[in-house]
């Protein structure tokens, strides 16, 4: 999520910042709507907050900015999955074989991602108001990160390590 060249602007950090919020909220919503077809009516519901929340911020940010030219943030740039069409083949696969772990684990890189790339802005601006939107910016991810880390304990991988089960079961004999 970083980008090629520093932003140098208010505006700027302001179209990326939407450009990661929108993509959150509308990964969000389609996980919360996967997750409630598996049953998982608890990640779900988490989804659908998250979902609410983001949304929400692209309001705030919305409303910020609605006095300024903002410049144009390549569609994908933040894609989530991937930059192509929702109804892509390997978007579909990739929904099909997601449990609620994978759809953690996939929030969890993406807010991480997006901290990242406002703690990027913080530390390579000289300008002070660049410098503290970026900062604000950062401690909300900050947020979102800590709600889907908790959401990711209480959902363990569900899939086994054989390998390391047949090595504690190994260890463990006495032959």
């Amino acid at each position: 999520m970083t980008t090629n060249k520093a932003i140098g602007s208010v505006p700027e950090l302001y179209a990326h910042a939407l450009a990661i919020e929108r993509e959150a909220a509308a990964r969000y919503l389609e996980f919360a709507e996967r997750m409630a077809d598996e049953g998982s009516d608890h990640v779900a519901t988490l989804f659908r907050s998250l979902a609410r929340f983001e949304a929400g911020h692209v309001a705030q940010l919305e409303e910020a900015t609605r006095d300024m030219t903002l410049p144009e943030i390549p569609a994908g740039q933040y894609a989530w999955l991937d930059a192509g069409a929702p109804e892509t083949a390997a978007h579909d696969l990739v929904f099909r074989l997601m449990t609620p772990h994978d759809a953690l684990e996939i929030a969890l890189t993406a807010e991480q991602r997006a901290r990242q790339f406002f703690d990027q802005v913080y530390e390579n601006s000289d300008n002070e108001q660049l410098r503290e939107l970026a900062l604000d910016m950062a401690r909300e991810e900050d947020d979102h990160v800590a709600w889907v880390e908790r959401a990711l304990a209480a959902n363990p991988d569900p899939h086994v390590d054989w390998e390391k089960v047949l090595e504690e079961r190994d260890s463990g004999r006495t032959d």
